[in-house]
């Protein structure tokens, strides 16, 4: 659409499309090089999924402390051990590069930041640390403002204590592994939240904004504080081009209202994946799974942003496969005709337990990182149309103590409790495992055989299959407990449980192809004037891999970081160039 055809109703620097981590940080960052700027989310509240998140970034070489031994030459070592498909290598090296310096910003904002001891995800490869993974402390969401506040997208049931109390990494990890005082740590939370007399007269929800709602919320703070415009309910329907085929602005609606906003420096697609667009997931993935099992928030993130760039020439990359992570479906409780996602992330590796496919045998080592389990999800099933879903299967010791996707333990909710309608339809329960075989119509004699098997390997401590439980990640979700091995016990108390495990997923790996400079490119591998993506509206710098936890939130935010950077460099010089800087004998930047 050309320019003079187009009536604007307003204009801006700068204009961002979706309002999570990615978006946030281009917008935070444009501000700061003095741009105007618009956040415009289709969504009811902001901060996108990011906000629901575990609110990790994964920063190599981030030198948060001075002793740390990382480097870029270790980063890149670790990525090309683990990346297995053909990757722009001067995207991924930009990433490296960038990531820290984003993160020293972000820091220098007034963002706190701190790394967490979480091993990489591939903790067996050349160049592998457990120190990237960086984390927000805990926010006050009422520094926000009340408004605010209460209009930051809050975070799932499964992040909180009873669905209510919010929990940060430390107190959730001691509630999951009920570790020595962890009833002491549920009572101050609890005690915590209603003693907060101020904030219950204004909200149900807890103002401790942890793990993604509390890196939003410091990003936020620190962005209206620098006269960033949020606004909510607005969708984005086209890009506008202009005759010279840059992209000039957007048309979004309201409630049906349609109206056109320039963009006199730049676009950034911040929008999220496709996982809820059953009709891309069809198209681009091998085993498509469906919408309903993606743990990200409900009919969120369905490709607009995606598909609007492709109209206009946008070519993709990486498409073939999500951020994948187990999950299981529940009724809601209090409404059993509406369903919840649940996140089997860790559960899956517990002792006391195995996962099978339809064939009654195991495919993984269980308790790798959640993206690896969802792969070998897809590759067994490509090999044997068995699975998807596959089982959990662990008996009466795992279920005193552990959850199962959104089934809690005993010490939470008794049997007695356990819904009637779960019983046999979402939740499977036998005295014998031939009998809890025959119950999810899997081969008896298989089952017994993968059990029998998995008794013995916790007695050795050694999985000959897989090698469950013997690196450090693996461990660091086990039990201290089970010993030899933290993963592996025996499978032997009655009764038996099975819950299936479907291929969920945390977003998509595939979007935008996107340069080093976070500018979306046609078909030819040219960019398009004006228009940049981040987060998981572009394809990942990683391609097939999740190398560790902050995978997604920290290559989304530095390439926010860095097309804000683009976009205020090309600005300059469009500006010098029109003051007639040229023409006084000062040469513009190049910024081709």
């Amino acid at each position: 659409m050309g320019r003079e055809r187009v009536q604007f109703a307003e204009s801006f620097d700068v204009v961002v499309v979706g309002s999570g981590a990615a978006g946030a940080m281009a917008a935070l960052r444009s501000a700061d090089h003095g741009m105007k700027v618009l956040i415009v989310e289709k969504a009811h509240k902001f901060g996108g999924t990011s906000a629901t998140s575990g609110g990790v970034m994964w920063i190599p070489n981030h030198r948060l402390d001075s002793d740390v031994g990382d480097s870029r030459e270790a980063a890149l070592q670790y990525l090309d051990a683990t990346i297995g498909v053909p990757v722009n290598r001067e995207r991924l090296e930009a990433f490296v590069d960038e990531a820290p310096a984003m993160l020293r910003y972000l820091k220098s904002t007034g963002v706190p930041v701190a790394a967490a001891a979480w091993p990489d995800y591939f903790p067996d490869r050349a160049g592998a640390r457990a120190d990237r993974s960086v984390i927000v402390p805990t926010f006050d969401g009422r520094r926000l403002g009340d408004e605010r506040y209460a209009l930051m997208r809050e975070q799932y049931n499964r992040f909180k204590l009873f669905g209510r109390y919010a929990m940060d990494l430390t107190e959730t990890f001691a509630l999951m592994m009920q570790s020595k005082g962890w009833r002491a740590v549920a009572g101050k939370m609890i005690g915590r939240y209603w003693l907060d007399r101020g904030t219950r007269k204004v909200s149900h929800r807890d103002k401790r904004f942890t793990q993604g709602a509390a890196l939003m919320g410091a990003t936020y703070e620190q962005a209206f504080a620098r006269g960033v415009e949020l606004r909510l309910e607005t969708k984005l329907d086209r890009l506008l081009v202009d005759d010279g085929g840059r992209v000039c602005g957007v048309e979004v609606s309201n409630f049906g209202r349609t109206y056109a906003i320039e963009a006199r420096h730049g676009v950034v697609l911040a929008a999220g994946g496709f996982e809820w667009n059953q009709e891309l997931r069809d198209r681009f993935y091998p085993v498509p799974g469906l919408t309903r099992h993606s743990s990200t928030p409900e009919d969120g993130n369905r490709g607009e942003a995606l598909i609007a760039a492709e109209r206009i020439g946008a070519s993709t990359e990486h498409t073939a496969q999500g951020w994948w992570i187990p999950t299981m479906t529940l009724p809601m409780k209090g409404a059993s005709n509406f369903h919840e996602i649940h996140q089997a992330a860790f559960d899956v590796g517990r002792p006391w337990s195995v996962v099978v496919n339809r064939k009654g045998v195991r495919f993984v080592d269980e308790a790798c990182g959640y993206d690896r389990f969802g792969q070998a999800m897809v590759r067994d099933h490509l090999e044997t149309g068995a699975n998807m879903p596959c089982w959990l299967i662990f008996d009466a010791k795992f279920r005193r103590k552990f959850s199962a996707g959104g089934l809690m333990p005993t010490v939470h909710t008794l049997e007695r409790k356990v819904p009637a309608d779960w019983w046999d339809h979402y939740v499977f329960r036998a005295d014998t495992i031939e009998a809890l075989a025959a119950k999810i119509h899997l081969p008896a004699e298989a089952v017994m055989r993968t059990v029998a098997n998995m008794n013995a390997y916790a007695k050795t401590g050694v999985d000959p299959e897989f090698g469950r439980g013997m690196n450090p990640y693996d461990r660091m979700f086990g039990d201290p407990a089970s010993a030899p091995n933290p993963n592996l016990g025996p499978i032997d108390t009655a009764p038996f449980y099975a819950v299936p495990i479907n291929n969920g997923d945390l977003g998509t790996k595939g979007g935008l192809r996107c340069d080093a400079r976070a500018r979306v490119l046609d078909g030819a591998g040219a960019p398009i004037p004006g228009l940049y993506a981040a987060g998981n509206n572009a394809g990942t710098p990683f391609g097939d891999t999740y190398p560790g936890a902050g995978a997604t939130i920290g290559p989304g935010m530095t390439f926010g970081y860095v097309a804000a950077n683009d976009i205020a460099l090309r600005s300059a010089n469009r500006r010098a160039l029109e003051a007639g800087d040229a023409a006084q004998g000062r040469a513009p930047v190049a910024v081709n």
